[in-house]
């Protein structure tokens, strides 16, 4: 199966990211993990640029070994021997020349007339041949660039020295049909081009990036060039993931595969995200953070069954541990069934109906629901009292210039319904003063706190409130992500509970007290 070399341009054109500013050591960090990944070749950075980025290009030619270590340079001397200072320590040192030669930069940019562009670029690279063994040649902006004359480009690059030549789709301007036909008429036009590497650098300012790199490498493309996590100028790179796995995961179409070492793509990913601040999406193919997760009930019940129904790729692969099965408004049963029981719980079929009900009920309020949130839910859900009176609606009115005032609706065992309103001290006092109109109970608030499940805007919150009323004492417990919606919970919990201790009088008290 035919190897496709891959170049990695993280340090260089990812970093020219808006924002992106790797100091030395960040670049030999990213380096060294590029390394381990097992990249062919990585462009540290572009010397003549400043003397930072020399000293950055050089720190990376010092720490690498295993990779060919390449700079950019224009094709002017003075940016070739900046390169050279750079380089000169690297195990296998590469330089990357470039020069435009689509009209539009021709005309606007250069001011160069074709053959002036021919002579300027040949005696660039018959320069760097008297220092680098391996030169790369790209003619910038080639997807825009008359064909004819690229072949001519592609001819005199070979014919100085070049040993790759890179065909940039520069502006991300062209169709995966249009950039593979350009391989496809180099392969078979230019003369010589068996004795070289070609190239595929594209952008993907109209999403292309991917595909047009995988177009190239149906059409003869030796190498690819690109970035992790899709990083660069504008709408960034090839994502260099993405065409690792499209290699791996249809190998029988390709029939080309890269070296990398699959298992440190995630690790990869994460060390490039932190150290350039660049978030990755979480809808990003391979590496994003839903990649592998699933919430659709359909697609939970075929995940459980079969993992290959809805996943091509094993998560495994690019170091992950497993699939997510993200619990939400979308899960069904089934995934909630396996979920208690990954938690250690065995419902029967009643408690399970039950659970679910409580969990939808929480899923409709919560994006993410936790492990925490579940076994909250359960504690509350799963111990057996009987609900003399359950709250169906609170309403509360607060200003910090007005009394505060609540409105309850109060469920009856017989299907009947309590309203009352009532005013207090505060949102929660009022709340109370209207439950204890609808149920008649006298009772007395003996203990209130709050406590967080779990984190964020939208955590789960927990109230425990203590009941007394004469010689009893019970302790009520409410969840949800509507603290006030939770303490009136926990208030009627408690009430129920007081009930059933009435009934129950030679129940200890420590038997009625739910934990």
């Amino acid at each position: 199966m035919r190897k496709i070399y891959i170049f990695d341009t993280t340090l260089r054109d990812g970093e020219q990211s808006p924002g992106v500013n790797l100091n030395m050591q960040e670049k030999v960090e990213i380096a060294l993990q590029l390394e381990k990944l097992g990249v062919d070749r990585m462009e540290a950075g572009f010397p003549a640029a400043s003397p930072g980025d020399l000293a950055g290009v050089s720190a990376v030619a010092r720490a690498v070994k295993n990779a060919s270590v390449i700079a950019l340079s224009r094709s002017r001397e003075q940016d070739i021997e900046a390169a050279r200072e750079a380089l000169k320590d690297a195990q296998d040192p590469c330089l990357h020349l470039f020069l435009a030669t689509s009209p539009i930069h021709r005309q606007h940019k250069l001011r160069m007339e074709k053959h002036q562009v021919l002579e300027t670029a040949e005696a660039a690279i018959r320069y760097a041949k008297k220092y680098f063994s391996k030169i790369e040649f790209s003619p910038e902006d080639a997807g825009r660039t008359e064909l004819d004359f690229l072949c001519e480009v592609t001819e005199m690059a070979i014919r100085a020295g070049a040993t790759v030549v890179n065909i940039p789709d520069t502006v991300g301007y062209l169709t995966p049909y249009e950039y593979g036909s350009i391989f496809k008429t180099l392969k078979e036009n230019v003369t010589g081009i068996e004795k070289i590497q070609l190239s595929a650098h594209c952008h993907d300012d109209l999403g292309m990036a991917t595909a047009n790199a995988l177009a190239a490498i149906l059409n003869g493309a030796d190498q690819i060039e690109g970035t992790i996590n899709g990083i660069g100028e504008r709408a960034g790179n090839t994502s260099i993931e993405e065409v690792a796995m499209a290699l791996e995961t249809r190998q029988e179409f390709f029939q080309a595969k890269t070296t990398l070492t699959l298992s440190e793509i995630a690790r990869t990913s994460r060390l490039v995200s932190k150290l350039t601040g660049m978030v990755v999406p979480g809808n990003k193919a391979i590496v994003g953070a839903n990649a592998f997760a699933h919430e659709s009930g359909i697609h939970q019940d075929g995940m459980l069954k079969e993992k290959t129904t809805y996943e091509i790729m094993s998560p495994e692969t690019i170091g992950l541990k497993e699939s997510k099965l993200v619990l939400g408004k979308h899960s069904g049963r089934h995934a909630f069934r396996e979920k208690l029981v990954d938690l250690g719980y065995n419902l029967d079929d009643e408690q399970m109906n039950a659970a679910f009900a409580k969990f939808k009920d929480l899923a409709d309020k919560k994006k993410n629901v936790t492990d925490e949130d579940i076994v909250a839910l359960l504690e509350e859900k799963l111990i057996e009292t009987p609900e003399v009176f359950s709250l169906e609606t609170i309403q509360v009115s607060y200003g910090n210039q007005s009394t505060p005032t609540a409105t309850v609706r109060i469920k009856l065992l017989d299907g009947g319904h309590l309203d009352e309103a009532a005013v207090g001290n505060g949102s929660v006092d009022a709340i109370y003063n209207a439950i204890d109109k609808a149920t008649k109970e006298e009772v007395e608030l003996d203990d209130y706190s709050i406590q967080s499940v779990t984190h964020g805007k939208d955590a789960l919150g927990e109230v425990h409130v203590v009941l007394k009323q004469g010689d009893y004492s019970v302790l009520g417990r409410g969840l949800s992500t509507d603290i006030l919606e939770a303490s009136a919970r926990a208030y009627v919990d408690a009430i129920n509970r007081l009930i059933e201790k009435r009934k129950s009088p030679a129940r200890s008290r420590d038997n009625v007290t739910l934990i």
